[in-house]
């Protein structure tokens, strides 16, 4: 595999001790510094606007569990074709669930999958706000909500779908390449 990340020829910047700090724990928690923050490097300010949003979404308070969260991240990644999120988040999956073919199912056709009437819906949701936007109506979020799903939650539903769709709009448009370590994880 190549050393090159992204397509895009940016020097790093000057990594401020917050930065190295992060990056160490990220070393410390994952064994590696994701490519997609090696990626947002070259400028400090966007690299603390994505690891901001990208921690408080998929790790702060939700009524969403952090593998449901996951599971939206490679859905809409799956919808998009996202290579760099497939490997990622499909890894997660794998991880959180304990299960390998589960994950492989999410990254292929969540639809294959043995989900929850929650899950299923959660899902449904996430999609067809990546692939039709405008069509998103009350009883889109009304099937949320009969599937047990609160208010709070469908901002976190939303929220993370729309993280998803930019990064994989990003991620494309740089040619962002993950981890060789992704590939291997949770098998």
């Amino acid at each position: 595999m190549t050393d090159k990340i992204t397509a895009l020829d940016l020097a790093p910047a000057e990594r401020s001790e917050a930065t190295k700090a992060y990056f160490a724990k990220c070393e410390e928690k994952l064994g590696l510094v994701p490519n997609v923050l090696l990626a947002y490097a070259f400028d400090e300010t966007k690299l603390r606007a994505f690891t901001d949003m990208y921690n408080e979404l998929m790790l702060g308070q939700s009524g969403l569990s952090k593998l449901e969260r996951e599971m939206i991240a490679v859905a809409v990644s799956s919808i998009n074709h996202c290579y760099y999120c497939l490997a990622a988040h499909g890894a997660a999956v794998r991880q959180l669930s304990g299960d390998p073919a589960f994950g492989e199912m999410m990254v292929m056709n969540f639809r294959a999958a043995d989900l929850s009437a929650r899950q299923k819906a959660m899902l449904e949701f996430a999609v067809k706000l990546t692939e039709q936007p405008a069509k998103i109506v009350e009883a889109d979020r009304a099937a949320l909500r009969e599937a047990g799903f609160s208010d709070r939650d469908i901002w976190d539903i939303a929220s993370t779908a729309a993280f998803f769709n930019m990064s994989n709009r990003v991620a494309a448009a740089v040619d962002m390449r993950p981890n060789d370590e992704y590939h291997a994880m949770a098998r």
